[in-house]
C-alpha cells in the first residue's frame, strides 16, 4: 500500500447500524400519516409501501440509485390514491428524513474520527441518503458523495473515481473503509483504491476474491495505516 493521504468511509452500517434507524423513521412516518392522512393507512401497511417503492425501482431503473426520489415518488402515488394533494409527499418525507438522520453512532466512531482527522483527509461515499450535517459529523469530512448525487450506486467504480477527482487525490493514495464486501471492498478495488473491510462480527470473507485487510473496530484503523 502506498502512502495513504485520504480515507473514504462508507456511512450506513459502518458508522451506525442503519436497520433500527430506518425502522424508527418509518414508524415516525406512519404515525404522522395516521394523524394527518389516515386514508393512506386504510390502503397500505408499511410492508405494502415498501413493495410500491421496490416496484418503482424496477420500473425506473435510471432512478434506483436515488432513495429520496423513490420514497417521495411512492408517497405521491399514495397521496393520489387516497385522494390527498401531492404536497403530502414532501410533508411526510420531511418527517421520515428527520428521523432517518437521528442515528446512534457505534461507540468507536467519534474517538476514531478525532484521531484520524489529525493524520488524513477524510471523505464519505454512501449509497444511502444520510445528511452528515444533520447527524453532526460534517466537521470531520472534507466532502461527502451520495449515490443520489453521483447518479450511480456502489460498487460502480465511477462513484469512487468521481470523489477522487473532486478531491484531487490519486487512487493509490486513498483507502476506502466499509462493511459491505461487494459495495465497499470490491467497488473500491475496481476503482484502484485499497479497501479495508470493517468486519465487526468476525465473519468469514464471503467472496472468491482475495480476502482484504480487515478490522473489527475503527479503533484499529490508525495503527493499521500507520
Amino acid at each position: 500500500m502506498r502512502e495513504v493521504q485520504a480515507i473514504i468511509f462508507d456511512l450506513d452500517n459502518t458508522l451506525w447500524d442503519v436497520g433500527p434507524v430506518i425502522l424508527r423513521a418509518e414508524h415516525a412516518m406512519v404515525q404522522y400519516l395516521a394523524d394527518r392522512y389516515p386514508r393512506v393507512l386504510e390502503l397500505h401497511t408499511v410492508e405494502s409501501m415498501r413493495d410500491v417503492r421496490a416496484r418503482m425501482a424496477l420500473e425506473n431503473p435510471g432512478m434506483r440509485h436515488d432513495f429520496t426520489w423513490l420514497r417521495r415518488q411512492a408517497l405521491r402515488a399514495h397521496a393520489l390514491e387516497a385522494g390527498y394533494p401531492e404536497t403530502m409527499a414532501d410533508e411526510v418525507f420531511a418527517v421520515f428524513y428527520r428521523a432517518r438522520n437521528e442515528v446512534v453512532l457505534f461507540d468507536d466512531v467519534m474517538p476514531a474520527l478525532e484521531v484520524l482527522q489529525r493524520r488524513f483527509r477524510l471523505f464519505a461515499i454512501s449509497n444511502g441518503n444520510a445528511d452528515l450535517a444533520a447527524i453532526g459529523l460534517a466537521r470531520f469530512f472534507e466532502q461527502s458523495l451520495a449515490a443520489r448525487e453521483a447518479g450511480m450506486l456502489k460498487p460502480d467504480p465511477r462513484i469512487f473515481a468521481m470523489l477522487l477527482e473532486r478531491a484531487g487525490i490519486a487512487s493509490g493514495h486513498a483507502v476506502h473503509v466499509g462493511d459491505d464486501p461487494e459495495a465497499d471492498v470490491e467497488g473500491a478495488r475496481h476503482a484502484g483504491v485499497a479497501a479495508v473491510w470493517l468486519n465487526r462480527r468476525g465473519d468469514a470473507w464471503p467472496r472468491p476474491s482475495r480476502e482484504p485487510l480487515a478490522i473489527r473496530s475503527l479503533a484499529e484503523l490508525d495503527a493499521l495505516l500507520g
